[in-house]
């Protein structure tokens, strides 16, 4: 796994477009190596304000969007269009708004769908995952391209909680049951599904996350401090505002945006 890279930019808003813009750049390459580019989007504030940014800009028309893989990182077992689901709030922002294939959109399932339970919608989704995995990817998930992550306070990431048994599952998609954050129940990608993605973006903005991002800076255990186990295998980066990162480790290099 490689070791974490921090760029800092003032505020929310600038952090939210500059990630924007460097997804643009990285699917545009992806696609101009190898035809298509896959990414695995998450939610919360700074997830779908990075996707908004997206729409907003000319240069998302340099994505060639019907070569473009969706997945999500995890999702709320809510039903088809509840607030609550990160599906919803990327469809607003962006999805809806662009050409994508639909065939290619990968959401995680919902509870009005045709599983019962969140451990059958998690097994459902790992087989979509195994059936992208190519010989290449050496896993039953596809090698990512690009894999953000939001962070709680608590210093979750997508729905792994600290010390919650989700952290210690090897499976690539678990049902989460009991989460601390409501709602409740959840579906979540693991640790070895994370650490598939050639590049790991977690995303964080505010005061509120600064501890966290530190701990995630640091040599704690996944198990107690998912974030520090959200790393790439080629990549890893913390895109962070000033507030974010404002408890930064010592020893750890801060490159601030212009």
């Amino acid at each position: 796994m490689s070791p974490p890279a921090v760029l800092i930019h003032a505020d929310q808003d600038l952090l939210a477009q500059a990630v924007a813009a460097r997804l643009v750049t990285r699917i545009v390459d992806v696609q101009a190596a190898r035809g298509s580019a896959s990414v695995v989007l998450t939610g919360g504030g700074v997830g779908t304000a990075v996707l908004a940014a997206l729409a907003a800009t000319a240069a998302r028309d340099a994505i060639d969007w019907a070569h473009l893989d969706l997945w999500w990182g995890d999702e709320r077992f809510l039903p088809s269009g509840d607030p609550e689901r990160n599906e919803t709030g990327a469809r607003a922002a962006l999805l809806d708004h662009v050409g994508l294939d639909p065939a290619r959109v990968h959401a995680m399932p919902a509870s009005d769908g045709p599983d019962a339970d969140p451990e059958s919608a998690a097994e459902r989704y790992a087989a979509e995952l195994r059936a992208a995995s190519r010989p290449e990817d050496h896993g039953p998930v596809p090698s990512f391209d690009v894999l953000m992550l939001g962070v709680g306070p608590d210093a979750h990431v997508a729905s792994l909680f600290p010390e919650m048994p989700a952290v210690y599952d090897g499976r690539a998609v678990v049902a989460v049951r009991g989460a601390p954050k409501p709602p409740p129940t959840r579906i979540s990608l693991t640790f070895p599904s994370l650490h598939a993605a050639r590049e790991v973006w977690v995303l964080a903005a505010g005061k509120s996350k600064s501890t966290a991002v530190r701990l995630g800076l640091s040599e704690a255990g996944p198990v107690q401090v998912p974030v520090a186990g959200a790393r790439g295998r080629q990549r890893t980066l913390f895109l962070l505002d000033r507030a974010a990162a404002s408890e930064l480790p010592p020893g750890i290099e801060r490159i601030a945006s212009p």
